[in-house]
């Protein structure tokens, strides 16, 4: 029978992660996870993952790092603002550097680039996009390939979570209204590049950014560890300025094509 010497708990990376009784370690040390988008919501969740002992993580992003990006990217440098170097790239690199088991796979290019089946691979999506189409197109994606999604979103202090579980609960799509669909093909870039229409640049910062990635891990965290029942059931709405959440109920549109 082996011995168990003082400090050896100290050795164990996930050690205090595997004293949180609902959380399964083992499973979540063997899920699948892709991220689509490396911005400030992306450099945040990959963070959060890779410390919850994810090993295995799709990265998807189009965009190159620009200085403006330096106020809530925690993964990003001065040097690679001024390199223009690839967002995933970079993310990879240093999330690598927190943990060098994880192994990264990375798209430079559009999500809508890939063909939908590589999300069945996954056990679960996470969004952190900054325009509609793009969160439809992995929504819809995501609920064919049967792939919970975790959608989150800022602008300013205010953020939001969508968690989507296949096909037990309503969709991004279920929960939008005119409004949404009227700015589909704008796109508020991090960069602030033109590329339908020209849009204000979106007020942003790390702790409204940090809070909402957090909320988005831990769902998918409750998922992995067989705790659905716990999980996000409607669209979760955070104001940081009044330190509230609040949640404001959806249901399955009938009318939704995600929904057979």
């Amino acid at each position: 029978m082996g011995s168990i010497r003082p400090g050896d708990q100290d050795k164990d990376r996930l050690d205090r992660s595997r004293r949180i009784d609902w959380l399964d370690v083992d499973k979540i040390e063997r899920s699948k996870c892709a991220v689509v988008g490396a911005g400030a919501l992306g450099n945040e969740v990959v963070k959060d993952l890779v410390l919850s002992g994810i090993k295995d993580i799709l990265l998807i992003d189009m965009d190159h790092v620009v200085r403006s990006n330096l106020n809530r990217c925690v993964m990003f440098r001065d040097i690679d603002a001024e390199t223009k170097a690839m967002k995933v790239d970079v993310v990879a690199k240093r999330a690598t550097e927190m943990n060098p088991e994880v192994r990264f796979k990375v798209h430079k290019g559009r999500v809508e680039e890939l063909d939908w089946k590589i999300f069945k691979d996954y056990d679960l999506i996470f969004g952190c996009l900054d325009n509609v189409a793009a969160r439809l197109h992995v929504n819809s994606h995501s609920y064919y390939a049967g792939s919970p999604y975790i959608d989150g979103g800022t602008d300013g202090s205010s953020g939001k979570v969508q968690v989507v579980i296949p096909p037990k609960t309503p969709c991004l799509q279920c929960a939008m209204n005119r409004s949404h669909f009227k700015v589909l093909e704008r796109r508020y870039s991090c960069t602030g590049t033109d590329i339908v229409f020209h849009e204000r640049r979106v007020a942003a910062e790390i702790t409204t950014t940090s809070v909402i990635a957090a909320i988005q891990v831990r769902e998918g965290l409750k998922i992995l560890s067989g705790r659905e029942d716990s999980c996000i059931r409607n669209v979760m709405y955070y104001n940081g300025l009044l330190g509230t959440m609040d949640e404001y109920e959806t249901s399955i549109d009938p009318n939704c094509p995600n929904h057979p």
